[in-house]
């Protein structure tokens, strides 16, 4: 007979050893013999079960569900989950002991209330047990002793814990949901006739994403890389909506200033259906009353602040931030105003969902999915102490399996077998303010100083005059630096604003960049920039004397940007370790910029090549895109490869080249 008379002096270990030789060795001796008697007041008292359970989730709101584990003890049904959620609660309690065990087959021992433990085999409920502790440490439920209550967003990661020998009752109505554990699976729902483009696999699969999103009453935030379509994706969810006559109100969309006429273009391009209204400058509120009679609503981050009184009392069907990194400071004024936005449906659109530290994804989803990470106190505590000070791999695992539904990231290096080997994006910039002003001034002295030219020589022999007039509209859409002016007026860019903000986002993906521009002092301009950013790069202009340092300090990764005039190397070049191309200012000869392109884009090249070009909007630089395109098979004649005016270039073209 084992003697257990001095079984409350034993230490923890022993203790265990005791249930381990009932849980484990007793039965085997039984069958071989040994008779083994267990007196009433035995401490370590094992209650019998075969171990089988099912697990319900059932509704007892509409957005609020109460889990239970229905186990059989001893011909006694009991709830596993209170008893789950106290072990997963338990002060320093890690999943790693569990997983240990499953690994080797083994059971654990789990404590009932009346002081009998129940043995559970460790890699059947693992899962079960690494979801619970998701959510205890991210504070879904806060008392172990009640009832488990989770709201439609805690249940996805708890779906996910699904497998072959458990499958939760009473949750049809949400199997659904784990869809969002695995984006790729899910199915493209058919576009309405009148959207215009053909998306991609992995497009379609983003679309599927955020309908799913949408159907289920939730957030989320597309990271997509920077290219990838992140806002063509988000129109084909808007045109789904409106054919589906879901649109009773319209939907908002924020974006940074710059943005505004790229989504007011890409929406006319891909969603013409749609009625949109761009709530911008000084006459924008002569057209709240408008916004009723409209689909999507384009505004900025900075006018929230003015115009929140409107755009804050209204309900949306929508609502969309788009470079949704801009709301990353949680105590921003515009970041805590848009919190309050009065939408059924919120999503992000940014390629950088975390820059410098937790709090910024916080902030995001804070957004998307108001309180699913807890209060920024609670989220500091329970995650970014432990993750960014101690290192905590557990949590950091545990904050990834909670946030993975409701955040979906793809790499252009993920999709690249599902794009072209090359991908060309149009910037389209708006310049403001005292940039605009200069480039209006500069284009209505410099279309009559031609006028004049033409009418008293010809074209022919005023090409002087035009080439200089085309050159100073330029270098205003370019900076207003270029031209030197020293008048005191502090006159921002618009495009090199843009450029920097381009270049991080690009370069937190790990992209490789080469800039090109046309000139060599709006390189310098840049140069000072990135300097100021602390950002690695290499220059090559016609000054540069050691073209071969340059070139390798690109390409043997010493530098991150290569900043290239297109005189020095639109051609000769292999630069092949980039993977992004920026066109600052469009040249004029799309064949020199294709060339410029080539250097990236070649033999040898076995990655996908996406190329950007910056215009600015309601300029010389779109206007020349316009004239290109209606003479597109003359377009590579207009200007020779210096720039200089070919004959193909008549009096009208240079005429509407400077019309308002």
């Amino acid at each position: 007979m084992l003697d257990y008379r001095h079984a409350t002096d034993l230490t923890l270990r022993e203790q265990h050893g005791w249930f381990d030789f009932l849980a484990l060795h007793a039965e085997q001796l039984r069958s071989e013999g040994f008779e083994i008697l267990v007196d009433d007041d035995f401490p370590f008292r094992l209650a019998e079960s075969s171990g089988d359970f099912d697990a319900v989730l059932e509704s007892s709101g509409i957005d609020w569900f109460e889990l239970s584990l229905g186990i059989e003890i001893e011909g006694e049904r009991r709830d596993l989950a209170p008893l789950l959620a106290a072990l997963v609660s338990a002060p320093g309690f890690t999943p790693e002991l569990l997983t240990r065990l499953a690994d080797k087959g083994e059971r654990f021992l789990l404590p009932l209330a009346d002081g009998r433990h129940v043995a559970l085999a460790a890699d059947r409920f693992l899962p079960l047990v690494l979801a619970l502790h998701g959510l205890h440490i991210s504070g879904a439920f806060e008392d172990a002793s009640r009832s488990i209550r989770l709201s439609r967003a805690d249940v996805v990661p708890l779906l996910g814990a699904e497998n072959e020998r458990f499958a939760f009752r009473g949750a049809d109505s949400l199997r659904h949901l784990a869809g969002l554990l695995q984006a790729r699976g899910l199915t493209a729902p058919e576009l309405p006739p009148t959207f215009r483009a053909t998306l991609r696999p992995y497009q379609a699969q983003g679309v599927a994403w955020l309908d799913l999103l949408r159907e289920s009453g939730l957030g989320g935030i597309l990271a997509d890389d920077m290219g990838l379509g992140k806002t063509v994706q988000i129109l084909a969810l808007i045109a789904l909506e409106k054919a589906r006559g879901h649109l009773a109100n319209p939907v908002l969309v924020v974006a940074p200033t710059s943005l505004m006429t790229n989504w007011s273009a890409e929406a006319q391009k891909f969603a013409p259906e749609l009625k949109v209204l761009v709530l911008h400058g000084a006459d924008r509120k002569h057209k709240f009353p408008a916004i009723a009679e409209h689909d999507l609503i384009l505004t900025t981050y900075p006018l929230i602040a003015r115009d929140r009184e409107v755009l804050l009392a209204r309900e949306w069907h929508m609502a969309v931030l788009d470079e949704a990194q801009t709301v990353k400071n949680p105590d921003a004024a515009t970041t805590r105003w848009l919190r309050e936005t009065k939408a059924k449906h919120r999503f992000c659109l940014t390629g950088t969902p975390m820059e410098n530290h937790l709090g910024e994804l916080w902030s995001i989803m804070s957004f998307a999915n108001p309180g699913y990470l807890g209060d920024k106190a609670a989220f500091s505590r329970q995650w970014r102490t432990p993750i960014e000070k101690r290192a905590d791999k557990p949590r950091t695992a545990a904050l990834a399996q909670r946030v993975k539904p409701f955040l979906l990231r793809r790499t252009k290096t993920e999709v690249a077998t599902e794009l072209p080997a090359k991908s060309e994006m149009v910037e389209t910039i708006a310049l403001e303010g005292p940039q605009r002003d200069l480039y209006d001034s500069i284009r209505l002295t410099m279309s009559r100083k031609v006028r004049e030219a033409i009418a008293k020589r010809g074209l022919a022999k005023s090409h002087i005059v035009v080439l200089e007039a085309l050159l100073r509209m330029r270098q205003a859409c370019c900076d207003p630096a270029l031209l030197k002016l020293d008048d005191g007026v502090e006159r921002p860019s618009a495009k090199l604003d843009r450029l920097i903000d381009m270049v991080g986002e690009l370069l937190s993906e790990g992209r490789k960049i080469i800039i090109f521009s046309q000139f060599t002092s709006m390189l310098d301009l840049i140069r000072k920039r990135l300097d100021t950013g602390g950002l690695r790069y290499s220059i090559l202009t016609g000054q540069t004397k050691d073209r071969k340092t340059a070139i390798e300090s690109f390409q043997d990764g010493a530098a991150e940007i290569f900043l290239v005039s297109l005189k020095a190397g639109g051609v000769g070049l292999n630069l092949t370790a980039a993977d992004t191309v920026i066109i600052f200012d469009p040249w004029w000869n799309p064949a020199v910029e294709e060339q410029a392109i080539d250097r990236a884009y070649r033999i040898g090249q076995d990655k996908a090549v996406f190329v950007y070009r910056l215009v600015a909007t309601g300029t010389i630089e779109e206007k020349m895109d316009e004239l290109k395109a209606r003479k597109r098979a003359l377009a590579d004649g207009l200007f020779d490869r210096n720039g200089g005016i070919a004959s193909a270039l008549t009096e009208s073209d240079v005429s509407a080249l400077f019309d308002a």
